[in-house]
């Protein structure tokens, strides 16, 4: 029995030893001082002080026999052990539950009570032990007895642990693998530690097995090093997407308020360090003083996310109105006083945002409001929105959703079909028809507009190839972004699209908006005319809604000037529109150039339009954009009455 004792003695002072090491590194480390790692730091106490009183014991059970101290001794420190190791299972079933984020869950309060009663129950039956024996006594021969009591602590233990391995698994998305790994480390080591003491009481490995497992957790899970943001100190992005998925994941109700800092960042000569990162190492502290420093995340350059739970909508708004309030004053920046512009926006979770992917769009891709400095309730259907057509692109590039329309152009005479204007289309399955107008900004933003513009271009080819459009129609004109128009190696990735298709350049006439195109024309001006070089044709199209001047125009060596339809709209209801509409159209035959008007919806318009000397005409009376087969119809239907 000696060995035993030895051993005993030896298990226990180890796992006394490690879980102290391991407070210090915790208090070294200085965690955030979250629920989950105040439960931690009571885990580590109650395996060190159970290992304290099993030392105690091992050392002293020597002398039991001889000694009545010792007996004291024995005594009070299985009393002490039976009332700290008693909280042990609830412990760790509340720490894993904050690690797994179920704790924050909307029905979660009422079951909280229940569990602590429990709890507490328990510990009431332990610490009324010397006036009920109701757990454990010594009986006449000095021999420890086990009372039902002690049946009763191992049966909650088992329930606690059951509901720690239930949560595990119904979380088990919400966790991360190092969290997972972690959790598992420990269960495994802290089982087989249960394990082998149960096959042999005598050898009192099962502390020591737990302070090894709850290193293990130290230092996987505890251990927020890759968590927090060097320069403020406050959790980065990384903790704030396995923060909040473990929410969603949880269908935890809470408020999110992010904040964009709008001001340019501008560098500090004296100082040698950018003033963004001073800035948002300022407000990051302010921010530590009026929220929980464990629930502010810094997600980007210049932006912030405070996390609240329990707060009703007003409360939530309050702390933005605060945040707001504050960025009316100035910040110290070293020996400068700056004032920073802010944006700020509120969101419930998951009533307004259903999963990660539109919470990272939305406090990341929110813009700023002249009018209203926090966005909140319905402001935030419209970026919702948008993150649902950044979705929609992508699925559409994948699953082929994009498809190509067509508007036929006519010459004056209102019978010779000239061409069409190919005009994209995204079917949606959820969102239904999107149009360019909504789509095509957030493709730009989202760098997917070259593959749209590619699709589109590779589309016209292959109809005009296929139909031998070449032989009816003038040509087929194709939208292209500015963005793409900018690029280098823009001139030979079109060429290379279109050589291969077969179809001779002089039949593509490619579009670029005026009112974009404002201000690049001198940028702009040598991609068009390499292209024109190759054999491309111009148009400017929705002349009249822009910032152009003549001489600009001219300088662009375009081939058509598309004039808007509001221009015709007014010319027909008032003396000075059609003043406005006789003025463009004289210009751009001085500049010889074509000129197609659009949006004719009337045989009146047609006879305004046909003494100005107005070549091409685009719109509604002819026919709305249709499916490529429907404009088939169309041109052979033009055609045929052509040769008739």
């Amino acid at each position: 029995m000696d060995l035993y004792y030895c051993l005993t003695f030896t298990f226990s002072l180890a796992a006394t030893l490690i879980c102290l090491s391991d407070f210090c590194f915790v208090k070294v480390q200085n965690t955030m001082g979250k629920t989950q790692n105040k439960f931690f730091v009571i885990l580590l106490w109650i395996v060190a002080l159970n290992g304290i009183c099993t030392t105690l014991s091992g050392f002293y059970s020597i002398y039991a026999d001889k000694s009545e101290l010792a007996l004291y001794v024995i005594d009070q420190a299985r009393y002490f052990y039976f009332v700290i190791h008693t909280a042990l299972a609830p412990v760790f079933f509340f720490y894993i539950s904050h690690v797994c984020g179920v704790v924050f869950r909307s029905n979660s309060n009422k079951k909280k009570y229940i569990y602590y009663s429990i709890l507490i129950i328990c510990e009431a039956l332990v610490i009324t032990n010397p006036l009920t024996n109701w757990v454990y006594y010594r009986d006449e021969n000095n021999v420890f007895t086990r009372n039902w009591g002690e049946a009763v602590i191992y049966l909650v233990s088992a329930f606690f642990l059951f509901l720690s391995f239930k949560y595990l698994y119904t979380s088990w998305g919400a966790l991360n693998t190092k969290r997972r790994s972690g959790l598992l480390m420990f269960l495994g080591i802290t089982l087989t530690g249960i394990v082998a003491q149960l096959l042999n009481p005598d050898l009192k490995v099962e502390l020591f097995a737990e302070a090894i497992g709850l290193t293990g957790v130290m230092m996987i899970i505890e251990n927020e090093d890759d968590r927090i943001d060097i320069e403020t100190g406050l959790y980065n992005r990384q903790a704030f997407i396995l923060d909040l998925g473990g929410y969603f994941a949880n269908k935890t109700h809470l408020h999110a308020i992010s904040l964009r800092i709008n001001t340019p960042e501008i560098i500090s000569r004296k100082s040698g360090v950018a003033n963004r990162e001073l800035a948002e190492k300022k407000v990051a502290e302010y921010l530590e003083t009026i929220h929980k420093k464990y629930n502010i995340y810094k997600l980007g350059r210049r932006t912030f996310v405070l996390v609240a739970f329990g707060l009703n909508d007003d409360e939530a708004y309050d702390i933005a109105s605060r945040i707001h309030l504050r960025f009316d004053k100035p910040w110290q920046l070293v020996d400068t006083l700056v004032l920073l512009e802010s944006s700020l926006l509120v969101a419930k979770i998951p009533e307004q945002i259903e999963n990660l992917n539109d919470a990272l769009y939305m406090f990341e891709s929110f813009q700023p409001d002249d009018n209203k400095k926090i966005l909140s309730g319905s402001d935030l259907d419209s970026i919702l929105r948008g993150s649902a057509i950044e979705k929609a692109i992508s699925n559409g590039l994948a699953d082929g959703k994009f498809e190509v329309y067509y508007q036929p152009t006519y010459s004056i005479d209102g019978k010779t079909l000239h061409g069409a204007e190919a005009l994209v289309r995204l079917h949606d399955d959820e969102m239904g028809m999107l149009y360019p107008d909504e789509f095509i900004p957030v493709a730009e933003n989202i760098g997917l507009i070259d593959a749209i513009d590619d699709f589109v271009l590779m589309d016209v080819c292959k109809m005009i190839k296929d139909e031998n459009l070449d032989k009816i129609v003038d040509c087929i004109n194709v939208n292209l972004s500015v963005i793409q128009l900018m690029k280098s190696g823009f001139v030979e990735h079109i060429n290379g699209i279109v050589e291969m298709s077969g179809v001779d350049k002089k039949f593509i006439n490619f579009e670029v908006t005026e009112s974009i195109s404002a201000a690049s024309y001198e940028l702009m001006n040598s991609t068009i005319n390499s292209l024109k070089d190759e054999g491309f044709l111009f148009s400017m199209d929705d002349y009249g809604t822009g910032y152009s001047n003549m001489k600009a125009l001219a300088s662009m060596h375009l081939d058509c000037i598309k004039i808007d339809k509001s221009i015709l709209w007014e010319a027909e209801k008032s003396k000075l529109g059609y003043i406005i509409l006789e003025n463009c159209v004289r210009i751009i035959h001085q500049m010889n150039l074509d000129i197609l008007v659009e949006g004719v919806e009337t045989e009146a318009q047609i006879e305004l339009l046909r003494p100005l000397g107005v070549k091409y005409l685009q719109g509604y009376y002819f026919s709305k954009p249709v499916p490529k087969a429907d404009f088939l119809k169309i041109v052979r239907e033009s055609d045929t009455q052509s040769k008739a």
